[in-house]
């Protein structure tokens, strides 16, 4: 028995080492991409000063609103997608668990009452047999397929923990955009209210110049025309305004009659945005982390179907008492047990573990390619909104001198009309293209902080994969 047990002994250390060493031949490593060394669109952009970055976290109080760092706050908390992908990360690590359950033994425990009933002599015989036994059986990871399939499941979790990070971000980032169009329409509804009351003003010279018969009944006609287009223009606006309420209601996890946000009006001016070089940008975002640990789990998954070529072995033991009554368990006849190992090895399958391998491998090549996709899709939006941001500055400061030539226009035009010398219709067409350049004015405004907004999130906002467990 000791000469067997040490032939076992040593037949079964040369196999592990045999397997540790096919296990270590795998090595997992994300793919190489090429960055840019420089953001093409970064131009004449204003550099941050030493020290300056994207809060932690917090990126969004680099806006100095009180009222969006309450409400991003708030998401954290209760946005329902948050809690969705919350929920898959925990289901994520309870995987990793239960895979690294295969690298202990399975110990099972059985308790048993037969009683029967045998046909001998004239009456028969009846016995009964109690029995208790404690089994235990153990796989050894030989040549690492437990180690594989506990690493994908690892490189899982970390890829459901990224998405929850992109989901957060998206959605702070949703929010964000949301609150400032909901601010641009309160300016435009600023606007908008005291447009009607100078057309009001207007529609009152109007008549009293028709009533003195000085203008026509056309004139006061015309007049009346603007005023309620543009009234209706105001109402239109409180809808577009209830809508974007509504909207950040339900990204904080409300019911839109529970919330409301009173209206104030205040200047869209975005911060300045601190960029890095390109290729911080790797460990910034979490969707490419997200891709980048898929690839480390469909590399895993690759070694697991290459264990399929190996054996396995698989050591048994039990133990336990049985008798005719439980009073026998302590004699020594009574007690059971055994000791066994097996090994198992498949030698023909008709290509079945190939192409698993194979089916693996494809699976790993395509993961590689999404990476890089989305790799190369983040440069591109950290490009856009480079572009957005710079090249809307420059509209709305053109934008900002035709304001202020319409507001020339219309003051000479409401003179040539009162002096009687031009026609109602040139100060409504002053009118109307001041008030169109206006609210161009106010468009480009909210389009350059929510191209601000998107600046921040394709940065990767205040993440850094450092937070990735």
């Amino acid at each position: 028995m000791t000469r067997y047990s040490n032939r076992v002994i040593a037949v079964l250390i040369v196999v592990a080492t045999l397997g540790c060493g096919a296990a270590a031949a795998d090595q997992s490593k994300a793919p190489e991409v090429q960055a840019p060394t420089a953001y093409k669109e970064l131009g004449n952009w204003k550099p941050s000063q030493p020290g300056d970055e994207l809060s932690k976290g917090k990126w969004w109080e680099r806006f100095n609103d009180p009222e969006l760092n309450r409400l991003e706050e708030s998401l954290n908390i209760s946005n329902q997608k948050i809690a969705a992908a919350l929920a898959n990360v925990n289901a994520a690590r309870a995987l990793v668990r239960q895979a690294r359950s295969q690298y202990f033994p399975t110990v099972t425990a059985n308790a048993g009452l037969t009683r029967s009933r045998q046909p001998v002599g004239p009456t028969g015989l009846t016995t009964s047999d109690y029995s208790a036994t404690l089994g235990a059986s153990w796989q050894p990871d030989l040549f690492g397929r437990v180690r594989d399939t506990v690493k994908a499941s690892r490189y899982s979790a970390q890829v459901s923990a990224a998405d929850l990070e992109n989901v957060r971000l998206a959605a702070q980032a949703q929010l964000a955009s949301t609150y400032f169009a909901l601010r641009a329409q309160d300016d435009l509804q600023q606007l908008l209210d005291s447009t009607v009351k100078s057309f009001e003003e207007a529609l009152d010279v109007a008549r009293a110049r028709y009533t003195a018969g000085l203008d026509s009944d056309e004139s006061v006609a015309q007049a009346e025309t603007q005023l309620k287009t543009t009234q209706a223009q105001a109402v239109n606006v409180a809808l577009l305004r209830a809508e974007d309420e509504h909207a950040i209601a339900v990204l904080l996890g409300t019911a839109p009659a529970d919330f409301s946000l009173p209206a104030r009006v205040q200047e869209l001016n975005p911060p300045v945005v601190p960029v890095a070089v390109p290729s911080e940008l790797l460990e910034r975002r979490p969707d490419i982390a997200a891709q980048e640990r898929a690839v480390m789990q469909a590399n895993a998954q690759v070694g697991v179907a290459k264990k399929a070529f190996f054996p396995q072995l698989l050591l048994t033991a039990t133990g336990g008492f049985q008798g005719s009554s439980v009073a026998d368990w302590f004699n020594w006849p009574d007690r059971v047990w055994s000791v066994g190992t097996s090994l198992a090895q498949t030698i023909f399958d008709g290509g079945s573990r190939r192409a698993t391998v194979q089916q693996s491998q494809a699976v790993y090549n395509a993961t590689v390619a999404n990476y890089r996709q989305t790799v190369l899709t983040a440069f591109q939006e950290v490009e856009d909104n480079l572009a957005a941001v710079r090249i809307l500055s420059d509209v709305i400061h053109e934008q900002d001198s035709a304001v202020q030539a319409a507001k020339r226009t219309l003051d000479e035009a409401d003179v040539r009309y009162r002096s009687g010398i031009d026609p109602y219709l040139n100060v409504i067409t002053a009118q109307t293209a001041l008030l169109t350049a206006q609210e161009s004015a106010l468009t480009f405004r909210q389009q350059q902080i929510t191209a601000t907004v998107q600046l921040v999130t394709a940065l990767g906002g205040g993440w850094d994969i450092s937070q990735l467990r």
